[in-house]
């Protein structure tokens, strides 16, 4: 692991591009993690968040959106627009992720009343409009919950496949899951949907447990957002606690694994996740393996022109340095 002066190093580094901040909109369905990946792309410079689009997935599309302008509301960012999606999978039963994220979807703080709106347009539409109103290549689409929003914006405008710039989704695994032995929450809750994203053919990075069960938030982290001293860092910290007492009680975990946010830590800075080329498809039909994320990664199987890719390996020094300094500025 790097050392801490390269974690410093790194944090520092994480300024806009040549090219502008990338410019992102951030699909998801909060939880825990989610509320931290939100809180990752508010603070850096090298994000620009357009808006937040929800999606029933840890709680109801209800309780969730609430969530999302509530951490708005922490975090000092009224004027983040927030869009409300879909309710339920496109086929599936609704299932919610109340044994890790409790009743609320973010048990463990307080929440603070929102005073953000929620915009009047869905979030299917935001997504088509916004990736339609802009240059080809200049948006960035983040989705850390059930890719439902996602499919039926692909479908609804089939043109911002080959406008958005890439796909970026917590999901998924090509060696673990979560929910079954073979399938990640996200995905399994609506394959349907997420098969959809997969075979779309745009550009798409898929951050799944195989990494994201790397970002441990261990003692050690929770010190240097407890030395912080804000209102903020003590909102991290009750979640952490909550989250820490669900994953050891249901999934076994010492400390818990924060996924979302290593989709935002890699459009910062790249060399923080590292990737590989490998050709990328869903299981639909299979009893037992609803919600698989199949990923080639035979020799010789990424052959020029695959457009799909799988986080690998976390810097995790150099990712909880983003996340410490991102509670830090916005304090």
């Amino acid at each position: 692991m790097p050392d801490p002066q390269t974690t410093t190093r790194r944090v520092e580094q994480a300024a806009p591009r040549p090219d502008g901040p990338r410019r992102i909109i951030l699909d998801c369905d909060p939880g825990h993690d989610d509320a931290v990946a939100i809180m990752l792309a508010l603070a850096s410079p090298a994000i620009e968040l357009l808006g937040i689009t929800t999606v029933g997935g840890n709680q109801t599309v209800q309780k969730i959106t609430r969530n999302a302008q509530s951490v708005l509301e922490m975090c000092g960012r009224q004027d983040v627009p927030v869009h409300r999606g879909s309710a339920r999978p496109l086929l599936r039963d609704v299932h919610v992720a109340g044994d890790i994220h409790g009743e609320s979807g973010l048990d463990g703080v307080e929440l603070p009343a929102p005073t953000v709106p929620v915009a009047d347009a869905r979030a299917v539409q935001y997504i088509a409009d916004t990736v339609m109103a802009a240059e080809p290549g200049e948006i960035t689409l983040v989705a850390t919950g059930p890719l439902t929003n996602l499919a039926l914006a692909a479908r609804l405008e089939p043109e911002i496949i080959e406008r958005v710039r890439e796909v970026v989704i917590m999901g998924g695994g090509y060696h673990e899951g979560n929910v079954s032995p073979v399938a990640e929450f996200n995905i399994w809750a609506d394959p349907e949907a997420a098969a959809i994203v997969v075979d779309a053919g745009w550009e798409l990075t898929m951050v799944g447990l195989d990494l994201t069960h790397q970002a441990l938030a261990t003692a050690d982290v929770e010190e240097q957002v407890r030395a912080i001293g804000t209102d903020l860092a003590e909102f991290f910290l009750g979640l952490m606690g909550f989250f820490r007492r669900t994953y050891q009680e249901v999934q076994g975990f010492d400390d818990p694994p924060v996924h979302d946010p290593c989709t935002i830590a890699y459009l910062i800075d790249p060399s923080v996740v590292r990737t590989r080329r490998a050709p990328l498809h869903v299981e639909t039909s299979g009893d037992l393996t609803r919600g698989m994320t199949v990923a080639d990664l035979r020799p010789g199987a990424d052959l020029e022109g695959c457009r799909t890719q799988v986080a690998t390996e976390l810097d995790r020094d150099a990712f909880w340095g983003m996340v410490v300094e991102a509670i830090r500025v916005l304090g």
